[in-house]
Protein backbone atom coordinates (compact mmCIF):
# COMPACT_ATOMS: atom_id res chain seq x y z
CA UNK A 1 0.00 0.00 0.00
CA UNK A 2 1.32 3.46 -0.93
CA UNK A 3 2.02 5.90 2.24
CA UNK A 4 0.57 9.38 1.14
CA UNK A 5 1.89 11.92 4.03
CA UNK A 6 -0.01 15.01 4.70
CA UNK A 7 0.31 18.00 6.69
CA UNK A 8 -2.46 17.46 9.44
CA UNK A 9 -1.96 20.61 11.74
CA UNK A 10 0.24 23.73 12.13
CA UNK A 11 1.15 25.94 14.87
CA UNK A 12 3.09 29.25 15.52
CA UNK A 13 4.32 30.79 18.45
CA UNK A 14 4.23 34.54 18.62
CA UNK A 15 6.48 36.39 21.05
CA UNK A 16 4.52 39.05 22.96
CA UNK A 17 6.95 41.95 21.82
CA UNK A 18 6.39 44.23 18.90
CA UNK A 19 8.68 46.56 17.45
CA UNK A 20 7.13 49.24 15.60
CA UNK A 21 9.23 50.77 12.31
CA UNK A 22 8.83 54.38 14.30
CA UNK A 23 10.39 53.17 17.53
CA UNK A 24 12.83 51.08 15.48
CA UNK A 25 13.85 53.98 13.23
CA UNK A 26 13.96 56.26 16.94
CA UNK A 27 16.26 54.39 18.21
CA UNK A 28 18.51 53.71 15.06
CA UNK A 29 18.26 57.22 14.45
CA UNK A 30 19.45 58.02 18.09
CA UNK A 31 22.48 55.37 17.64
CA UNK A 32 23.95 56.98 14.28
CA UNK A 33 24.00 60.28 16.41
CA UNK A 34 26.04 58.45 18.99
CA UNK A 35 28.34 56.88 16.68
CA UNK A 36 29.02 59.97 14.62
CA UNK A 37 29.82 61.75 17.57
CA UNK A 38 32.15 59.61 18.72
CA UNK A 39 33.50 59.28 15.71
CA UNK A 40 33.80 62.76 14.98
CA UNK A 41 37.49 63.24 14.32
CA UNK A 42 37.90 60.22 11.93
CA UNK A 43 34.52 60.97 10.17
CA UNK A 44 36.14 65.31 9.90
CA UNK A 45 39.40 63.79 8.65
CA UNK A 46 37.53 61.25 5.64
CA UNK A 47 39.07 58.46 7.52
CA UNK A 48 35.55 57.30 8.03
CA UNK A 49 32.13 57.43 6.54
CA UNK A 50 29.10 58.92 8.59
CA UNK A 51 26.49 56.66 9.17
CA UNK A 52 22.87 57.92 7.95
CA UNK A 53 19.92 58.05 9.39
CA UNK A 54 16.99 55.43 8.57
CA UNK A 55 13.64 56.33 7.82
CA UNK A 56 10.07 54.84 8.09
CA UNK A 57 9.31 55.36 4.81
CA UNK A 58 12.77 54.30 3.12
CA UNK A 59 11.97 51.15 5.33
CA UNK A 60 8.21 51.06 4.02
CA UNK A 61 9.32 51.01 0.53
CA UNK A 62 12.30 48.84 0.75
CA UNK A 63 10.20 45.59 1.95
CA UNK A 64 6.94 45.83 3.09
CA UNK A 65 7.67 45.28 6.59
CA UNK A 66 5.82 47.74 9.17
CA UNK A 67 6.52 45.74 12.78
CA UNK A 68 8.23 42.66 13.99
CA UNK A 69 7.87 40.30 17.07
CA UNK A 70 10.94 39.97 18.63
CA UNK A 71 11.66 37.93 22.13
CA UNK A 72 12.89 40.99 23.28
CA UNK A 73 12.79 44.67 22.50
CA UNK A 74 14.93 46.46 25.54
CA UNK A 75 18.20 45.69 24.43
CA UNK A 76 17.36 46.42 20.33
CA UNK A 77 15.71 49.96 21.00
CA UNK A 78 18.68 50.50 23.04
CA UNK A 79 21.08 53.29 20.94
CA UNK A 80 24.13 51.97 23.39
CA UNK A 81 23.42 48.17 22.91
CA UNK A 82 21.43 47.54 19.70
CA UNK A 83 21.11 43.84 20.24
CA UNK A 84 18.54 41.70 21.94
CA UNK A 85 19.62 41.46 25.80
CA UNK A 86 18.82 37.71 26.59
CA UNK A 87 19.37 36.16 30.15
CA UNK A 88 21.92 32.90 30.52
CA UNK A 89 19.93 30.05 31.42
CA UNK A 90 21.24 27.29 33.55
CA UNK A 91 21.76 24.12 31.01
CA UNK A 92 19.10 22.42 33.45
CA UNK A 93 16.60 24.19 32.27
CA UNK A 94 15.39 24.38 28.64
CA UNK A 95 16.78 26.47 26.19
CA UNK A 96 14.58 29.41 24.37
CA UNK A 97 14.65 28.05 21.00
CA UNK A 98 13.04 24.23 22.66
CA UNK A 99 11.03 26.38 24.76
CA UNK A 100 9.72 27.94 21.68
CA UNK A 101 9.54 24.88 19.55
CA UNK A 102 7.68 23.57 22.30
CA UNK A 103 4.92 25.93 21.71
CA UNK A 104 4.47 26.12 18.24
CA UNK A 105 4.55 22.08 18.26
CA UNK A 106 1.70 21.49 21.13
CA UNK A 107 -0.26 23.82 19.06
CA UNK A 108 0.66 21.50 15.86
CA UNK A 109 -0.28 18.41 17.68
CA UNK A 110 -3.72 19.99 19.17
CA UNK A 111 -4.77 21.03 15.68
CA UNK A 112 -3.89 17.22 13.92
CA UNK A 113 -5.87 15.60 17.27
CA UNK A 114 -2.83 13.52 17.88
CA UNK A 115 -0.31 13.19 21.72
CA UNK A 116 3.44 13.70 21.60
CA UNK A 117 4.23 10.22 22.21
CA UNK A 118 2.56 9.14 18.65
CA UNK A 119 5.45 11.12 17.33
CA UNK A 120 8.25 9.40 15.86
CA UNK A 121 10.43 12.05 14.54
CA UNK A 122 11.15 15.75 14.97
CA UNK A 123 13.26 17.51 13.11
CA UNK A 124 14.54 20.89 14.43
CA UNK A 125 14.83 23.27 10.85
CA UNK A 126 16.27 26.95 11.26
CA UNK A 127 18.57 29.33 10.46
CA UNK A 128 20.73 29.62 13.12
CA UNK A 129 21.05 26.69 16.47
CA UNK A 130 21.01 28.44 19.47
CA UNK A 131 24.42 26.00 20.26
CA UNK A 132 26.46 23.28 18.38
CA UNK A 133 25.14 20.45 20.41
CA UNK A 134 23.65 18.60 21.90
CA UNK A 135 20.64 18.98 19.01
CA UNK A 136 17.80 21.43 20.40
CA UNK A 137 15.50 18.84 18.51
CA UNK A 138 16.70 16.09 20.79
CA UNK A 139 15.56 18.55 23.63
CA UNK A 140 12.67 19.47 21.66
CA UNK A 141 11.77 15.73 21.95
CA UNK A 142 12.57 15.02 25.61
CA UNK A 143 10.25 18.11 27.20
CA UNK A 144 7.57 16.90 24.67
CA UNK A 145 7.86 13.22 25.63
CA UNK A 146 8.11 11.91 22.23
CA UNK A 147 9.81 8.55 21.56
CA UNK A 148 11.93 7.78 18.66
CA UNK A 149 15.01 10.03 17.28
CA UNK A 150 15.43 14.15 16.50
CA UNK A 151 17.69 15.83 14.77
CA UNK A 152 18.49 19.62 13.64
CA UNK A 153 18.95 20.85 10.04
CA UNK A 154 20.03 24.07 8.69
CA UNK A 155 19.51 25.40 5.19
CA UNK A 156 19.23 28.75 6.56
CA UNK A 157 15.61 30.60 5.23
CA UNK A 158 14.75 27.03 3.15
CA UNK A 159 14.90 24.79 6.64
CA UNK A 160 11.38 24.85 6.90
CA UNK A 161 10.84 23.09 3.08
CA UNK A 162 13.95 21.21 3.21
CA UNK A 163 12.81 19.76 6.71
CA UNK A 164 9.13 18.61 5.82
CA UNK A 165 10.75 17.24 2.48
CA UNK A 166 12.70 15.01 4.83
CA UNK A 167 10.53 13.97 7.16
CA UNK A 168 7.90 13.56 4.40
CA UNK A 169 10.16 10.80 2.66
CA UNK A 170 10.44 8.95 5.68
CA UNK A 171 6.71 8.64 6.31
CA UNK A 172 6.07 7.91 2.78
CA UNK A 173 9.14 5.14 3.06
CA UNK A 174 7.32 3.65 6.10
CA UNK A 175 10.71 4.57 8.52
CA UNK A 176 8.12 6.49 10.51
CA UNK A 177 4.60 6.60 11.14
CA UNK A 178 4.10 10.16 12.33
CA UNK A 179 6.76 13.50 12.58
CA UNK A 180 7.26 16.71 14.14
CA UNK A 181 9.25 19.64 11.70
CA UNK A 182 10.10 22.45 14.50
CA UNK A 183 11.27 25.75 13.18
CA UNK A 184 12.11 28.38 15.98
CA UNK A 185 13.49 31.37 14.98
CA UNK A 186 15.16 33.65 16.84
CA UNK A 187 16.26 35.98 13.91
CA UNK A 188 17.01 38.99 16.20
CA UNK A 189 20.31 37.91 17.60
CA UNK A 190 21.81 37.22 14.40
CA UNK A 191 20.72 40.73 12.98
CA UNK A 192 23.21 43.64 12.59
CA UNK A 193 20.70 46.55 13.96
CA UNK A 194 23.50 48.92 13.43
CA UNK A 195 23.44 48.51 9.72
CA UNK A 196 20.86 50.71 8.15
CA UNK A 197 20.64 48.51 5.24
CA UNK A 198 19.08 45.56 7.01
CA UNK A 199 18.13 47.04 10.61
CA UNK A 200 14.24 46.67 9.94
CA UNK A 201 14.71 42.85 8.17
CA UNK A 202 13.89 40.06 10.63
CA UNK A 203 11.52 39.11 13.40
CA UNK A 204 10.92 36.48 16.00
CA UNK A 205 8.71 32.96 16.01
CA UNK A 206 8.78 29.36 16.08
CA UNK A 207 6.21 26.84 13.84
CA UNK A 208 5.54 23.55 13.42
CA UNK A 209 3.76 20.98 11.12
CA UNK A 210 2.67 17.31 11.88
CA UNK A 211 3.46 14.94 9.04
CA UNK A 212 1.44 11.71 8.97
CA UNK A 213 -0.45 9.46 6.37
CA UNK A 214 -3.47 10.96 4.75
CA UNK A 215 -5.58 8.17 6.01
CA UNK A 216 -4.29 8.96 10.25
CA UNK A 217 -5.95 12.35 9.85
CA UNK A 218 -8.58 13.25 11.85
CA UNK A 219 -10.02 16.08 10.50
CA UNK A 220 -9.31 18.50 6.99
CA UNK A 221 -5.90 17.85 6.16
CA UNK A 222 -2.89 18.71 2.91
CA UNK A 223 -1.66 15.67 1.22
CA UNK A 224 1.96 16.12 0.33
CA UNK A 225 1.72 15.50 -2.96
CA UNK A 226 5.23 16.62 -4.27
CA UNK A 227 8.47 17.93 -2.72
CA UNK A 228 11.74 19.65 -4.34
CA UNK A 229 15.15 21.14 -3.24
CA UNK A 230 17.73 22.50 -4.75
CA UNK A 231 20.78 24.84 -3.71
CA UNK A 232 23.36 26.77 -5.55
CA UNK A 233 26.20 28.06 -3.45
CA UNK A 234 26.19 31.82 -3.09
CA UNK A 235 28.46 34.43 -0.90
CA UNK A 236 25.56 36.67 -1.25
CA UNK A 237 23.97 36.06 1.72
CA UNK A 238 26.04 35.44 4.83
CA UNK A 239 26.91 34.72 8.75
CA UNK A 240 30.70 34.33 9.61
CA UNK A 241 30.08 33.22 12.97
CA UNK A 242 30.86 30.19 14.18
CA UNK A 243 32.94 27.76 16.94
CA UNK A 244 36.03 28.48 15.17
CA UNK A 245 35.84 32.18 15.55
CA UNK A 246 38.20 32.31 18.55
CA UNK A 247 41.12 30.26 16.49
CA UNK A 248 41.62 33.09 14.44
CA UNK A 249 43.63 35.82 15.41
CA UNK A 250 40.93 38.98 14.56
CA UNK A 251 37.82 36.34 15.42
CA UNK A 252 37.19 37.94 18.88
CA UNK A 253 36.46 41.68 17.24
CA UNK A 254 33.23 43.03 16.43
CA UNK A 255 33.69 42.17 12.97
CA UNK A 256 30.59 42.91 10.64
CA UNK A 257 30.48 39.74 8.82
CA UNK A 258 29.82 38.10 12.22
CA UNK A 259 26.02 38.77 12.11
CA UNK A 260 23.51 38.45 8.84
CA UNK A 261 25.22 40.21 5.85
CA UNK A 262 23.55 40.20 1.99
CA UNK A 263 23.88 42.14 -1.13
CA UNK A 264 20.51 42.83 -2.09
CA UNK A 265 20.72 44.04 -5.57
CA UNK A 266 22.47 40.77 -6.54
CA UNK A 267 19.92 38.80 -3.94
CA UNK A 268 16.95 39.92 -6.33
CA UNK A 269 18.64 39.77 -9.70
CA UNK A 270 19.73 35.86 -8.97
CA UNK A 271 17.22 34.68 -6.26
CA UNK A 272 14.01 35.51 -8.28
CA UNK A 273 15.09 33.90 -11.72
CA UNK A 274 16.00 30.90 -9.70
CA UNK A 275 12.65 30.86 -7.46
CA UNK A 276 10.83 31.37 -10.71
CA UNK A 277 11.96 28.45 -12.34
CA UNK A 278 12.17 25.93 -9.61
CA UNK A 279 8.39 26.79 -9.07
CA UNK A 280 7.13 26.47 -12.89
CA UNK A 281 9.81 23.01 -13.64
CA UNK A 282 8.00 21.51 -10.17
CA UNK A 283 4.45 21.90 -11.24
CA UNK A 284 5.29 21.03 -15.13
CA UNK A 285 6.98 17.93 -13.83
CA UNK A 286 3.63 17.16 -11.93
CA UNK A 287 1.16 17.69 -14.72
CA UNK A 288 -0.47 20.85 -12.61
CA UNK A 289 -1.29 23.71 -14.48
CA UNK A 290 -1.22 27.19 -12.96
CA UNK A 291 -4.59 27.62 -13.44
CA UNK A 292 -5.20 24.97 -10.56
CA UNK A 293 -3.11 26.53 -8.11
CA UNK A 294 -5.23 28.58 -5.40
CA UNK A 295 -2.63 29.62 -3.05
CA UNK A 296 0.82 30.34 -3.00
CA UNK A 297 2.52 30.46 0.56
CA UNK A 298 6.05 32.48 0.26
CA UNK A 299 9.05 32.72 1.88
CA UNK A 300 8.06 36.31 3.28
CA UNK A 301 11.39 38.30 2.66
CA UNK A 302 9.96 40.99 0.73
CA UNK A 303 7.12 42.29 -0.84
CA UNK A 304 8.62 43.30 -4.15
CA UNK A 305 10.07 39.57 -4.51
CA UNK A 306 6.78 37.71 -3.76
CA UNK A 307 4.50 40.25 -5.95
CA UNK A 308 7.41 39.18 -8.38
CA UNK A 309 7.27 35.48 -8.15
CA UNK A 310 3.63 35.30 -7.67
CA UNK A 311 3.26 37.06 -11.75
CA UNK A 312 5.78 34.74 -12.64
CA UNK A 313 4.28 31.28 -11.34
CA UNK A 314 0.82 32.24 -12.18
CA UNK A 315 1.27 34.38 -15.06
CA UNK A 316 -1.05 37.47 -14.10
CA UNK A 317 -1.39 39.71 -10.89
CA UNK A 318 -2.33 37.19 -7.76
CA UNK A 319 -5.32 37.99 -6.92
CA UNK A 320 -6.44 38.77 -3.00
CA UNK A 321 -6.18 35.79 -1.22
CA UNK A 322 -4.24 34.16 -3.72
CA UNK A 323 -0.53 34.74 -2.13
CA UNK A 324 -1.03 36.18 1.33
CA UNK A 325 1.64 37.79 3.18
CA UNK A 326 2.38 38.06 6.62
CA UNK A 327 5.53 39.94 6.93
CA UNK A 328 4.00 43.83 7.25
CA UNK A 329 3.29 42.16 10.93
CA UNK A 330 6.33 40.00 11.26
CA UNK A 331 8.87 40.74 9.28
CA UNK A 332 11.04 38.21 7.71
CA UNK A 333 11.25 35.17 9.98
CA UNK A 334 13.53 33.14 7.91
CA UNK A 335 12.71 29.64 7.26
CA UNK A 336 9.07 30.43 9.73
CA UNK A 337 7.79 32.96 7.09
CA UNK A 338 5.97 30.91 4.61
CA UNK A 339 4.59 28.28 7.66
CA UNK A 340 2.83 31.01 9.18
CA UNK A 341 1.22 32.15 6.24
CA UNK A 342 0.46 28.39 5.28
CA UNK A 343 -1.11 28.08 9.10
CA UNK A 344 -3.35 31.32 8.93
CA UNK A 345 -4.28 31.11 5.27
CA UNK A 346 -5.13 27.54 4.80
CA UNK A 347 -8.62 26.91 6.53
CA UNK A 348 -10.65 27.96 3.81
CA UNK A 349 -9.72 26.18 0.94
CA UNK A 350 -12.06 23.31 -0.71
CA UNK A 351 -11.43 19.82 -0.47
CA UNK A 352 -9.47 19.24 -3.75
CA UNK A 353 -7.19 22.58 -3.66
CA UNK A 354 -3.61 22.90 -4.50
CA UNK A 355 -1.31 25.14 -3.08
CA UNK A 356 2.10 25.37 -3.01
CA UNK A 357 4.46 26.15 0.28
CA UNK A 358 8.03 27.99 -1.21
CA UNK A 359 11.14 29.09 0.95
CA UNK A 360 14.48 30.60 -0.83
CA UNK A 361 17.29 32.46 0.65
CA UNK A 362 21.13 31.66 1.70
CA UNK A 363 22.70 29.30 0.02
CA UNK A 364 21.76 30.06 -2.54
CA UNK A 365 18.26 27.12 -1.67
CA UNK A 366 14.92 27.27 -2.70
CA UNK A 367 12.30 24.51 -1.57
CA UNK A 368 8.80 23.65 -2.83
CA UNK A 369 5.95 21.61 -1.28
CA UNK A 370 2.86 20.74 -3.23
CA UNK A 371 0.21 20.58 -1.28
CA UNK A 372 -3.64 18.86 -1.74
CA UNK A 373 -6.58 19.75 0.50
CA UNK A 374 -8.31 16.79 1.53
CA UNK A 375 -11.99 16.96 3.28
Amino acid sequence: MTIRPAITGSGVFTPANIITNAELVEAFNAYVDLYNAQNAQAIDAGDLPAKDYSSEEFIQKASGIEQRYVIDKSGVLDPSVMHPLLRQRDDEEPSLMAEMGVDAANKALAQAGCRAEDVDLVICAASNMERAYPAVAIEIQKLLGVQGFAFDMNVACSSATFGIQAAADMVRAGSVRRALVVNPEICSAHLEWRDRDCHFIFGDVATAVVIEPVEDAKGPCFEIRSTRCATEFSNNIRNNNGFLRRSRPDGVADRRDMQFMQNGRKVFKEVLPMVSAHMGAHMSDEGIDRDEIKRLWLHQANKSMNDFIGRKVLGREPEAGEQPNILQDYANTSSAGSIIAFSKYSDDLADGDIGIICSFGAGYSVGSVVVQRHG
